[in-house]
């Protein structure tokens, strides 16, 4: 078992705790893991991407190499597309519709959409209205993790005790509602 993933978006979106809960879930679900992180201007908005890789064997890079990703999970439409390069053909995007317009020549959304539906495999939803009528403006990114989580090969119940563990410093309503969001995108990409 192997699965290569690309986290894409920008600064503040959620990336890395799209990140944290997977590795998490590798551990639990006893598998070798290995991260790359990119920050470049997260904090003033930039983009943020993260290359980890699982496997039930031993892994000897981090990286991953162009055209071999199994999925491209991204919060952002833009940033799914910049790293379409590192996907395998078999591979998946799963991206939030919802553009994070940070530069005065953001590309016109229609034609975002229309290049993520010649992806062949891509699950493309609006995770911000998702989280907002679970009234959790700022889970998105777990609705995008469980909507990719059918693509990654592990037990549903590992990312979800991954969830309990990553935000149970910050009580049970947190957690509940982020639970709430990862189980909705997981409905949500099943449709």
């Amino acid at each position: 078992m192997k699965c290569d993933i690309i986290l894409a978006g920008v600064g503040g979106q959620g990336i890395l705790t799209i990140a944290a809960t997977i590795g998490l879930a590798a551990v639990e679900a006893n598998l070798f893991l290995k991260q790359s992180e990119v920050h470049g201007m997260s904090q003033r908005g930039g983009d943020v991407q993260s290359h980890l890789r699982l496997s039930d064997r031993e892994i000897h890079s981090d990286l991953i190499p162009h055209g071999k990703a199994d999925l491209i999970i991204s919060v952002e439409p833009m940033e799914a597309l910049r790293y379409l390069p590192w996907l395998s053909p078999e591979g998946w995007v799963v991206t939030s519709s919802v553009p994070f317009i940070n530069i005065p020549d953001y590309p016109d959304t229609s034609a975002l959409m229309a290049e993520l539906e010649k992806t062949a495999n891509s699950v493309v939803l609006d995770a911000d209205s998702i989280a907002k009528n679970l009234g959790s403006s700022r889970s998105g990114n777990m609705v995008i993790l469980g909507a990719a989580s059918s693509f990654i090969t592990m037990p549903f119940e590992t990312i979800e005790n991954a969830v309990r563990k990553l935000f149970s410093r910050k009580g049970e309503e947190v957690v509940g509602l982020n639970i709430q969001a990862l189980r909705a995108g997981r409905a949500a990409a099943g449709k």
